[in-house]
Order: structure tokens, then C-alpha cells, then sequence
């Protein structure tokens, strides 16, 4: 039996996205996403680190900088 795990993050960049690209050039970009819980006078902040590769790293890179909100 095949499992699937799917999670929808909508959250912050910490930092610009970085890529760079493979030997037959397609893109690979990494970036951060700070997502943030509340609950009364408390917060907590979770990084994720993400991967996108070929035409959708290089949407993300050409998109998204620093502090965009993310979905």
C-alpha cells in the first residue's frame, strides 16, 4: 500500500530564494517559510524549508522575496 502526506503551509520568507541549476539546466531554489501559531499572549514561529524544482523553482525565484506571504 502507497501513503500520500500532504500539508498546506501559508506563511512568511525569511529570506530571498536561492537557486541555482543542474548540469542540463533546470532550476533548483530553496527557500524559508516562517509560519507563526497564537494562542492567547503566546506565539510560536516553525520554519520549513522548501525545494522547488524545473519551471516551478523558477517561478518562486522570479515571484518571491524576502517577507512575501506564501501559499
Amino acid at each position: 500500500m502507497k501513503t500520500v502526506n500532504k500539508a498546506i503551509l501559508v506563511g512568511t520568507l525569511g529570506r530571498d530564494p536561492e537557486t541555482r541549476h543542474t548540469q542540463d539546466g533546470k532550476a533548483i531554489t530553496k527557500f524559508s517559510i516562517a509560519t507563526n501559531e497564537k494562542w492567547g499572549d503566546r506565539e510560536k514561529t516553525d520554519w520549513h524549508r522548501i525545494v522547488a524544482f524545473g519551471k516551478l523553482g523558477e517561478i518562486c525565484s522570479q515571484y518571491l522575496s524576502k517577507g512575501s506571504q506564501v501559499y
